[in-house]
């Protein structure tokens, strides 16, 4: 790893973009900013990217950390280090932590903590609502001042149609966004996989298609008529794409994410009644998943968030109906996207980088990342062409372990810079 003051010459890689392709040609880092082509200097250190693809370090704007108060499952000396590993510069931490994010101290000491470790770069969420109870409102504009960039009790849906009301008002006064967790809580009730055949067959609750698509017609609603930037986490439905859709069209700000696992898997990844998968909100149908699919290629989803939620392998080995939801993918999720939409033909090379970079930057309200002389030196290599198999014993996320073990991916980033700082390096 590098010191943050280093000048280091990245040689030969090809530079791209989700705007354009400029090419073979150096890459100056200095000062935690691009110099430009050429070194204005005497270089410290130089890297031979040689067949290497260079790009702006991605956003992951949905992330769980799970610290303080569950590093068992990640802290975040380790969901950094992974973060990095997948390409990632900056990822935006949720609030359902213990305690919960919800007092700008806080928001405080999990910067000043992040600052001091390797990885990629922490931008904390804080809560929507004091202890994520869906009651009383947080200290909004403390919290933002602290250092939160988005408000949000994700994982938990605020129920309470009026506490979303005002919480939207002081989100627009903030110019903050909010993120929701579009699910409503009497629908979904004790379902542990999506509503359907699969479901009926294992006997198993399950959470209809329309929990999501009536909350998230509430919440964007909500939106429209408040001016509040509101942006839906993690969509599983058609049903819902097109309420989202209905209200971009009216000028709604509504934004909406996608995730990596509901777009490569369906419900009947759970037949096997296998824990791994259980997430939430859940796989769907195949016909949902080509819904999303067809929703990214048409613009209409704005960006991918991971929603990396790591448990303990003991924990995701109990019963479907007891084990937790969620699924880690912070290292694998860029490459998995590349090989089954990129390289297959379904998506250039821009729109996944869109996606990524300039996507989630617009949904935060942020500059894109960007290569261009003076910008932040977050810089990612990614190899395209060696097809490497998901091995959990490189990984370093705690969590290490997922439906995708074993499988072969090409699109896998070889080196991570934040701030001009390498924070990751891939054995060849």
């Amino acid at each position: 790893m590098t010191g943050p003051h280093e000048r280091i010459l990245l040689r030969g890689a090809r530079w791209v973009s989700a705007h354009a392709d400029e090419g073979v040609h150096d890459l100056v880092l200095a000062g935690g900013r691009i110099e430009g082509a050429t070194p204005d200097g005497p270089v410290d250190r130089e890297v031979d990217a040689t067949g290497l693809v260079g790009t702006a370090a991605f956003v992951d704007p949905h992330v769980h950390l799970r610290d303080p108060g569950f590093e068992a499952k990640e802290d975040l000396a380790s969901g950094l280090a992974a973060a990095a590993a997948g390409g990632y510069g900056t990822v935006v931490s949720m609030a359902n932590t213990d305690p919960v994010i919800d007092d700008p101290d806080l928001v405080r000491s999990l910067r000043e903590r992040a600052a001091a470790l390797p990885g990629a770069r922490l931008r904390p969420a804080a809560a929507l609502t004091m202890g994520l109870e869906g009651t009383r409102l947080s200290d909004a504009a403390g919290l933002v001042e602290a250092g939160a960039v988005l408000l949000t009790d994700d994982g938990i849906p605020v129920a309470n149609a009026e506490v979303m009301r005002r919480a939207a008002e002081w989100a627009a006064a903030l110019d903050v966004p909010i993120q929701t967790h579009s699910e409503d809580p009497d629908l979904r009730a004790d379902g542990v996989m999506h509503e359907g055949e699969v479901s009926e067959r294992l006997g198993l609750p399950g959470n209809p298609a329309a929990a999501e698509a009536v909350m998230v017609y509430r919440d964007a609603e909500i939106a429209r008529t408040t001016g509040a930037r509101v942006h839906i986490a993690h969509v599983t439905t058609r049903a819902a794409l097109e309420v989202i859709a209905f209200f971009k069209a009216r000028g709604a700000p509504v934004t909406c994410e996608v995730t990596p696992h509901h777009l490569t898997l369906d419900h009947t990844a759970l037949a096997d009644y296998d824990p791994i998968v259980k997430v939430a909100p859940p796989l769907r149908t195949p016909d949902d998943v080509a819904a999303l699919r067809e929703a990214v290629a048409s613009g209409l989803v704005d960006c991918i968030g991971t929603d990396h939620a790591p448990h303990t392998r003991s924990e995701k080995r109990m019963d479907l109906l007891t084990a937790p939801f969620g699924i880690a993918n912070l290292e694998v999720s860029v490459p998995l996207l590349y090989e089954r939409f990129v390289a297959s033909g379904d998506w250039p090379l821009a729109r996944l980088l869109e996606l990524l970079q300039d996507g989630p930057a617009r949904v935060l309200g942020w500059d894109a990342p960007r290569l261009e002389v003076g910008a932040p030196a977050d810089v990612v290599l990614l190899d395209l062409e060696t097809p490497r198999p998901v091995d959990p014993a490189t990984q370093r996320s705690k969590a290490a372990f997922g439906p995708w073990d074993g499988e072969v991916l090409r699109g896998w980033p070889m080196r991570t810079f934040v701030a001009g700082r390498e924070v990751f390096a891939r054995t060849p």
